[in-house]
């Protein structure tokens, strides 16, 4: 049922839209078609002048490269013509006039359309249609109100640095592939190298930056994470480094972290002689926790690390520091990743408190952002907690820094309990040992002290993250509450089911329950 779109005006219109298989689409549920094409006069678009924009779905996805430049801190899409960058997601009634009215009103504005998905909508008898347009606040202002009138829904999301519309949230993965989309834009070192890094002179060095890098570059979500065969200057460096801090766990780490490691020394070939693979290392957390590494070449942004947590993901280097300086790394090494990080991330209660960082971090504006890496910093990086009357280390910076492993258990630092409103907004030192830490009581307390400040974050809805399928889920509707209580309830039949089973049991003098 094709249809073809008035060519009058000369910027920013649609050339041609073809609709394939409306009726097929909808009788097998499946997601419609639409092929795009631009004028080659028109400007260029940050994903070219000629697109086909295909439809993604559970089974099926594509998605093109993209070619923007990005700020350091921060995971703000700058397109490469300067213009801002929205998303729109209407959902249209069944049909194609709809539609076309849509799409009408970017050309009568004038306002770039780069790509066209569309999905069966949750609502019955509706299609949901993702829109990419390039324009300014007014433009998406305009086009946001215009839609209202005609779609049974619009909302609107932005990579833009200026948010093009005041209804927009920043891009934030939905399902845990998506990682894949931005696991490669890392900030800092990956394959290269600053001039005051330790390697930066060591040729061999940095070819072995380079096969590291080049693994994480082409590592997709679903696939074994290739195993590496390290050298015997990288297995001394590991050496040296897991000695002195294997001394310093059992009077130093909390108890849930020295209830772990030796678990890790038994499942995943930890030990001084061998860089444990990150295969194994996967595999382990995701049955303890649910939570799994991926290789990454270097830094991420805040914004897309703490995404990763949101579904259970680790990023992860797999490259170690340079062997001159055993005691010294100006980035996250493998050494701070396997020692400092995964034995707790095993924890259930601190892989909680893990995925709440994250799932704060959803579509949050850039100041809450800061907020949650600095949350991040005093907790996961350099936390400390009371165990037993004494201060214990449980934060990755301390747990693969033998120095300050020994320094944060003194009484140098100045030491004040966890309160996320306060530590949020607290200024850090990056290149000595802090001069402040935050106590916590316990895991568990500090992940309902986050879920409270989490409750002031601007943000037009709530989700929850769905372990069966890895996706985040929107609480946007009715149809999402009712789905949500739906499983509530499941649970609580559950529960109470087990109660009475219990009380039975109780009631024979502690036998089993013969009737199940």
């Amino acid at each position: 049922m094709p249809s073809t779109v008035d060519k009058s005006s000369t910027c920013g219109r649609v050339i041609d839209i073809s609709l394939r298989h409306w009726t097929i689409a909808r009788d097998l549920g499946c997601a419609v078609a639409l092929y795009v094409s631009f004028e080659s006069s028109l400007p260029p678009l940050d994903r070219g002048g000629l697109f086909m924009a295909e439809v993604t779905n559970s089974t099926f996805n594509r998605v093109p490269s993209m070619q923007s430049r990005y700020r350091m801190n921060t995971y703000l899409d700058v397109p490469l013509d300067g213009k801002g960058k929205f998303y729109l997601i209407i959902t249209l009634k069944e049909g194609v006039s709809e539609l076309i009215a849509s799409l009408k009103i970017f050309e009568a504005h004038k306002v770039n359309v780069a790509h066209i998905e569309s999905r069966p909508s949750r609502k019955e008898g509706c299609y949901d249609f993702l829109i990419e347009c390039s324009g300014g606040k007014e433009d998406c202002d305009t086009i946001f109100k215009l839609l209202n009138d005609i779609a049974d829904r619009v909302s609107v999301h932005s990579f833009g640095p200026e948010r093009a519309c005041r209804d927009a949230v920043p891009w934030f993965p939905q399902k845990i592939k998506d990682l894949d989309l931005f696991a490669d834009r890392i900030l800092t070192y990956g394959a290269e190298l600053d001039a005051d890094h330790p390697g930066f002179k060591d040729e061999v060095y940095r070819k072995r930056r380079k096969i590291f890098a080049d693994i994480a570059h082409n590592y997709r979500h679903g696939q074994p994470i290739p195993r590496i065969e390290y050298t015997e200057e990288e297995t001394n460096t590991w050496r040296t480094i897991y000695r002195e801090l294997r001394r310093l766990y059992p009077t130093h780490a909390c108890r849930e972290f020295n209830h772990i490691f030796p678990l890790l020394e038994q499942n995943c070939g930890y030990s001084e002689n061998a860089i444990p693979q990150l295969q194994d290392v996967s595999e382990f957390l995701k049955e303890c926790s649910g939570f799994t590494v991926r290789p990454v070449a270097g830094l991420l942004s805040s914004r897309d690390f703490l995404a990763g947590l949101a579904f259970r993901v680790f990023h992860t280097t797999q490259y170690i520091r340079h062997g001159s300086c055993p005691k010294y790394t100006p980035e996250p090494d493998v050494c701070h990743e396997l020692l400092g990080h995964v034995p707790l991330f095993a924890d259930p209660d601190f892989a909680q408190f893990s995925q709440e960082i994250g799932l704060c971090s959803l579509g949050a504006p850039d100041e809450v952002i800061q907020k949650l890496a600095t949350l991040y910093w005093f907790t996961i990086e350099f936390g400390v907690c009371e165990q037993n009357g004494q201060r214990k280390a449980y934060g990755a910076g301390l747990l693969s820094s033998f120095g300050e492993l020994q320094y944060c258990l003194t009484d140098q630092p100045k030491v004040l309990p966890f309160d996320p409103e306060i530590t949020a907004t607290t200024e850090y030192p990056i290149t000595s040992y802090q001069p402040l830490y935050f106590l916590a009581e316990s895991f568990h307390s500090a992940k309902e002290r986050l879920r409270s400040w989490a409750l002031s974050i601007p943000r037009a809805f709530n989700f929850r993250y769905d372990p069966y399928t890895q996706r985040v889920e929107l609480l946007d509707n009715t149809e999402m509450l009712s789905r949500f209580v739906h499983d509530i309830r499941n649970d609580l039949h559950l529960v109470e089911n087990s109660l009475k089973k219990i009380d039975v049991r109780e009631d024979l003098g502690g036998k089993p329950n013969s009737e199940g």
